[in-house]
């Protein structure tokens, strides 16, 4: 039996909709190929969409370049209707669920590499158990994530952003000390003040790979220090330190106490840096990332003396 006509028209207006996920996915990643992965479907099906709906509308919705996809003025129009009916997407599931004690769903939680290594993925624990049906994504990576994009559900960060509709909340202050293998102090002259740094190996962050502001102390530490070993990792930092290659800027919080190393000038050289939890504020009251988002204030406010400077 041949379907209504309004029927048809619903199903197409249906299709549509669907479509304008794949042109936010594309916006938001910026290629095809980082778009598919997301939408978890393959480079032929996201090609396939985009160019079905610009047929439909008429309307060429992205420049394609060899550096990726970059939206016309057409598809940013597009990008902001579909925007808005996936927050209106997300304020209904808050509003249905937010009563359902059950957990389900992942959330993705985007920090800093030495906080989500370190300190965050040893403190999941008890919360996977709580909620057997919550899946954690925990990427722990020196970048900034895009909130708005959807890169993360919720965000650590050294710092609130500018703008955009991002709420956030100190999590806490954290010191950082000078440390060194206690083989490399031995086989270098002695530092007992700050001047005695001059002439010593360091361990450093890439200075073009800088995702922070916050991050760029060594200069201040040391003026005039240069690193003979940079890298963009904190791990990586830590553990050529812990080999002896030089000294290195650390979190106390990942530094202090290890037999391992040794803090050096500990009276005179401390730093102080902050860390921000924060969330889309379409998404905040999801109870999912509630929960993840009040569980990961409740084990830094156990362990704040963590973060403090050591004694």
């Amino acid at each position: 039996m041949r379907e209504p006509a309004g029927g048809a028209k619903a199903d197409a207006k249906g299709d549509m909709w669907d479509d304008y996920r794949f042109v936010l996915a594309v916006h938001r990643a910026g290629t095809v190929s980082a778009a598919a992965r997301r939408l978890g479907v393959d480079h032929a099906t996201v090609i396939r969409r985009i160019d079905r709906l610009e047929r439909r509308l008429s309307e060429k919705l992205f420049h394609r370049r060899a550096s990726g996809y970059t939206a016309t003025q057409a598809g940013l129009a597009l990008v902001a209707t579909a925007d808005a009916v996936e927050s209106a997407i997300i304020h209904g599931e808050a509003a249905i669920g937010g009563a359902a004690s059950r957990l389900v769903g992942t959330v993705r939680i985007g920090a800093p590499d030495g906080f989500g290594s370190a300190f965050l993925a040893p403190r999941l624990t008890a919360l996977v158990e709580r909620h057997p049906d919550l899946d954690i994504e925990l990427v722990a990576t020196a970048r900034l994530f895009s909130l708005s994009k959807r890169e993360a559900d919720i965000a650590i960060g050294l710092s609130l952003p500018p703008e955009g509709r991002i709420v956030g909340r100190k999590l806490t202050d954290y010191a950082l000390k000078l440390y060194a293998a206690p083989a490399y102090l031995a086989g270098h002259p002695p530092i007992r003040a700050r001047r005695d740094l001059q002439g010593h190996r360091f361990i450093g962050y890439i200075d073009e790979l800088l995702y922070s502001p916050e991050l760029d102390y060594l200069h201040q530490v040391a003026p005039g220090a240069s690193a003979r070993l940079r890298s963009a990792n904190l791990n990586a930092q830590l553990q050529a330190t812990v080999a002896g290659l030089g000294i290195a800027v650390l979190p106390c919080f990942m530094a202090a106490g290890r037999p391992d190393l040794t803090c050096v000038l500990p009276d005179a050289v401390t730093l102080t840096r902050s860390f921000w939890l924060m969330m889309h504020a379409d998404s905040r009251d999801l109870a999912r990332i509630r929960a993840v988002a009040e569980h990961i204030y409740a084990v830094v406010e156990g362990e704040r003396a963590l973060f403090a400077a050591e004694g």
